[in-house]
């Protein structure tokens, strides 16, 4: 009777163990192959929280089909990072159409989000890779999704699935950015420990 119940003793430390691998690996995927997309507007007021989304327009836009065409994440950084006064010059197109009167400034740079709830997926807290465009002088509410891979197009739960697929994501990683039921508990952690990465990033 003891032996067996070491051995199951045993048998769940590794499941254990294999399950932390798991989720670790999860969290390092989103850290290191997601590219999300920050825009800063200038204020709070309702003009310049129009004009962010007219940015955010201008930008997505402009970058959509040239992304969609890159294989993985390093060259889509490579890609940003090469573009980057071509997107700014795109952010202050927009802004000039819209009778704005100041510049965007738009840089490629690791950042700390929050917690972000999105119509049809969720991304846990935690440091990430962001193209960042700040509008004037940048003290408005910010607008953020994510420009690689394009999770943020697909209109349903199945879209964001399958492009999540495309892109790499294990089932159990794409479960828990969706909400399902049985991966519920795979996102609190994750989410932990992006808010922990968060603390740390901060310090």
């Amino acid at each position: 009777m003891k032996k067996l119940i070491k051995r199951v003793g045993v048998c769940l430390i590794l499941a254990a163990l294999v399950w932390c691998g798991t989720l670790i690996a999860d969290r390092e995927r989103l850290n290191e192959e997601l590219i999300r997309l920050h825009v800063v507007a200038n204020s709070d007021s309702e003009e310049d929280q129009s004009i962010k989304l007219q940015v955010r327009d201008a930008v997505t836009k402009s970058l959509q089909s040239e992304l969609e065409k890159l294989a993985d994440v390093e060259e889509a950084k490579a890609y940003l990072k090469a573009n980057l006064p071509k997107i700014q010059a795109v952010a202050n197109e927009a802004l000039a159409k819209a009778g704005f009167d100041g510049e965007a400034v738009v840089t490629l740079c690791k950042e700390a989000f929050e917690t972000r709830y999105y119509d049809t997926f969720t991304l846990p807290a935690g440091v990430y890779e962001a193209l960042r465009i700040t509008i004037g002088e940048g003290e408005g509410h910010n607008w953020w999704c994510v420009v690689f891979p394009s999770l943020c197009v697909p209109a349903t739960t199945g879209g964001f699935a399958d492009t999540a697929a495309a892109a790499g994501f294990p089932e159990t990683l794409s479960g828990a950015l969706t909400g399902e039921t049985e991966y519920e508990v795979r996102f609190f952690c994750l989410d932990a420990l992006g808010k922990l990465e968060n603390i740390l990033f901060r310090e």
